[in-house]
């Protein structure tokens, strides 16, 4: 993510995963809200979170920031009804 960028807040499309993001290049200045709480990423630190939740991103910095993101199943999801929906 480029600094001056701002993602508007939105939410996921299911509720089926939880998102984690991975800090590989994190400067000052950039950071998410999601639901209420406000938070920044740290190098080498996951943020887990539901992103059916509303959630967006601010970089109010000079440099660009770098995460990894992975979705994975929301644990409270059964594995046959994992198996009846479509990949996330």
């Amino acid at each position: 993510m480029h600094p001056g960028v701002h993602v508007w807040p939105h939410t996921g499309p299911t509720n089926c995963r939880i998102r984690a993001h991975l800090g590989l290049k994190v400067p000052q200045g950039p950071r998410i809200r999601v639901g209420n709480e406000t938070r920044t990423w740290k190098e080498g630190k996951f943020i887990i979170f539901d992103d059916s939740f509303e959630h967006e991103v601010w970089h109010d910095g000079i440099d660009f920031r770098l995460v990894l993101i992975v979705d994975f199943w929301h644990p409270e999801i059964p594995e046959h009804e994992r198996r009846s929906l479509s990949p996330i």
